[in-house]
């Protein structure tokens, strides 16, 4: 098995139409400064390392990064945490992202893991840190079409949220719909994932964008 860094599996959620976060890998601080420049402060930086799956516990992310000083701070923090954390870890680099930020944002999941019994399946939810309490979720064999895509959406408790309670807008459905049937597409025509998570998946009334991603390999 073998675990994709963030940015490589980005990579391919954008190469099948799935709109991500603006990033650059960075392997020193000048780097990180140089490209933090080409997006535009505040950023957000994540250590990327197959040894270190869990990034936020780690203490291997921070966000809200404003300028230069605080990037340097930041980057150092990082390398220092990951360090403490897995000794004999190796690093690879750390990713300059752009800090995403809208009133109207909803935090989803979209998953993927191969069934003993019926192969690949997909799953989705309410996603961040929310999944793991609520267990919210809705799961359909691959490959689904859009109105399986329609119905796992609808079926979750917190489609409420979605829709949007208390002056929100709705989000965009129909670019959440097409995530649903990318990412099923993209399983299942590339079957060494043995697993996939995009979490958080940001869902508004603008669209979507994929925050953070994980996909392991046969």
């Amino acid at each position: 098995m073998k675990a994709l860094y963030e940015y490589e599996a980005k990579k391919l959620l954008r190469k099948y139409g799935i709109p991500t976060t603006r990033e650059f890998l960075a392997r020193t601080k000048d780097d990180a400064k140089r490209h933090a420049k080409k997006i535009g402060y505040p950023i957000v930086l994540k250590i990327q390392s197959p040894d270190i799956l869990h990034k936020t516990d780690a203490g291997g992310v921070v966000v809200g990064i404003g300028d230069e000083k605080e990037l340097e701070k930041a980057f150092d923090k990082i390398m220092e945490n990951a360090k403490n954390y897995e000794p004999n870890a190796r690093i690879e680099g750390i990713l300059v992202q752009e800090m995403v930020s809208d009133d109207g944002i909803r935090e989803c999941i979209i998953g993927s893991k191969k069934d003993p019994q019926f192969g690949p399946v997909i799953m989705f939810g309410l996603g961040g840190i929310f999944v793991e309490v609520f267990k919210d979720v809705s799961f359909r064999i691959i490959p689904i079409e859009r109105k399986d895509a329609k119905e796992m959406i609808s079926e979750i408790k917190s489609y409420k949220i979605l829709k949007g309670v208390r002056g929100q807008k709705s989000v965009d459905f129909k670019s959440l719909e097409s995530s649903l049937l990318n990412v099923s597409k993209m399983v299942w025509e590339n079957q060494g994932i043995e697993e996939l998570d995009i979490n958080p998946l940001f869902v508004s009334p603008k669209g979507v964008k994929a925050v953070d991603a994980r996909i392991i390999m046969k």
